[in-house]
């Protein structure tokens, strides 16, 4: 028997490849790794939901949805009220002449005098400063009290952490500016106001 050689083994190994039960086996192979790969990432992924570094979801229902808090404590605060000056005067209405006193300061200026009378030509209190620049300016509020940042309020309740949970709480509000709020009731020292966007009877963690 003649020795074949490799130009004629190699020919016969592609004539057999393209027989019909060839291609048949060949296609079945092909099939069959694609099938693997596909089952091998699908249980990949199932694996790596079974651990809560790959589930936010899971993980915060099991230990609680990480939250920033901010303790209360009674402190002295500034409260900023705005009051628009021209030449050294301002005018407010009824229900902010309250907040104004002599003596204020006003940033570099400060308030000489507040009429309780109303002004008959504008309806509204004239507020008399000294030294100020025409515009807008804003009257510092000084007081001591619970003060919670204004994006932390839902309207007048806050969130507070109880035994883990988010809980909203009633509150009523002194006054506030652009920045934060005085509460005058409804917290107590040592409250963790929850700063973070949470949901009524959410589970939480406070992050250290």
């Amino acid at each position: 028997m003649a020795k074949l050689t490799k130009t004629e083994i190699i020919e016969n190994i592609v004539k057999k490849l393209k027989t019909r039960k060839s291609k048949t086996v060949i296609y079945t192979i092909v099939v069959i790794l694609v099938v693997c790969a596909f089952a091998y990432r699908f249980f990949a992924v199932v694996q790596e939901n079974n651990f809560d570094v790959f589930n936010i979801i899971r993980n915060n229902e099991a230990n609680g949805t990480p939250v920033s808090v901010l303790g209360m404590k009674k402190r002295d605060g500034v409260l900023l009220e705005p009051l628009t000056i021209k030449n050294n005067r301002a005018y407010v209405s009824g229900a902010r002449i309250s907040l104004f006193k002599p003596g204020q300061k006003i940033g570099k200026c400060k308030i000489i005098s507040v009429s309780h009378n109303i002004d008959l030509d504008t309806g509204m209190h004239v507020i008399k400063t000294s030294g100020c620049e025409n515009g807008l300016q804003y009257a510092e509020n000084v007081k001591n009290g619970f003060y919670v940042p204004v994006s932390a309020l839902r309207g007048d309740a806050v969130y507070v952490v109880n035994n883990g949970v988010a809980e909203l709480r009633k509150i009523v509000i002194e006054n506030r500016d652009m920045n934060n709020a005085l509460v005058k009731s409804g917290l107590n020292t040592g409250d963790l106001i929850i700063l973070s966007n949470v949901k009524n009877g959410e589970k939480i963690k406070v992050k250290k």
